[in-house]
C-alpha cells in the first residue's frame, strides 16, 4: 500500500508529495520547498520515517513545482524525471525567477525522460503515467490503480482546473484531457492536486463548474 504525505510549500502554496510503501522506498513528486524551514521539514520527515528516496518526479516544470529539485539532487543524488516537452518550461525558470523576487537553485536536467504512457515502479508499488497537457505543454499525472489515487499536478483542482494563460497552455486541450483521461478513472479515485485540498473524480464530475 502506498502512503501519501503532503507538504504545503513556497509562496504559491504548492503541494509537495512523498509516496512510500512498506519497503520504505520513497518517490518525491514536485518538490516545491522554498527556504530552510520547508527544506528541513521534508528532509526530517524522510529521515524520521527511515525512507529511502529512489525517484524524483515532476508533473510539470513551473517554478513552484521545481524549487526543491536541486536540494533533492544534492541530498539524494536523484535527477528529476519529467516529459521532454517540459524542457522549455524548466529552461525558462532562471530568467523569470528574479522578476518574481524568488531565489532559484537551478535544477539539474533529467538523465532519462518520462514517456506519455507507461508504468513507474518503486518498492512493491507502481504508478501509471497519464499524459494531460493543457496547463503546461507536456504535463503528466501519476495514477495508482491499486490504491485508487491520482497525483494530478495542476490539471484538476477541487472545484477548478489549472490556469491556461501561461506559455504552452491550452484551455480546450486541458478540458479534453480531463474529460477523456481523468474522468475515465473511478468516481471514488482520490485526486491529490498541486494546490489546495484533495478531491475525488466523482465530486468533480458533479460539482466542477468547468464541466
Amino acid at each position: 500500500m502506498i502512503h501519501v504525505q503532503s507538504f504545503v510549500c513556497n509562496p504559491y502554496q504548492e503541494n509537495t508529495y512523498l509516496l512510500f510503501d512498506e519497503t520504505r522506498e520513497c518517490v518525491i513528486i514536485d518538490p516545491g520547498m522554498y527556504g530552510a524551514d520547508e527544506q528541513n521539514e521534508v528532509l526530517k520527515f524522510i529521515a524520521h520515517e527511515k525512507l529511502k528516496p529512489v525517484m524524483l518526479l515532476n508533473t510539470h516544470c513551473h517554478i513552484d513545482h521545481v524549487l526543491g529539485n536541486k536540494l533533492v539532487y544534492d541530498t539524494y543524488g536523484l535527477y528529476p524525471q519529467f516529459h521532454e516537452g517540459e524542457l522549455p518550461v524548466i529552461s525558462a525558470v532562471p530568467a523569470y525567477a528574479p522578476q518574481m523576487g524568488m531565489h532559484y537553485d537551478v535544477s539539474p536536467l533529467p538523465e532519462t525522460f518520462l514517456p506519455e504512457t507507461g508504468i513507474i515502479r518503486f518498492g512493491n508499488s507502481e504508478l501509471e503515467l497519464i499524459f494531460a497537457p493543457g496547463h503546461s505543454p507536456a504535463h503528466l499525472c501519476f495514477y495508482s490503480k491499486a490504491d485508487n489515487f491520482l497525483i494530478g499536478g495542476d490539471v484538476l483542482f477541487r472545484g477548478s482546473i489549472g490556469r491556461t494563460d501561461l506559455p504552452g497552455g491550452n484551455h480546450g486541450q486541458l478540458l479534453k484531457n480531463i474529460r477523456e483521461k481523468l474522468f475515465a478513472l473511478p468516481d471514488d479515485c482520490i485526486v491529490y492536486p498541486g494546490h489546495g485540498p484533495e478531491t475525488s473524480i466523482g465530486f468533480e464530475k458533479q460539482h466542477n463548474p468547468f464541466f
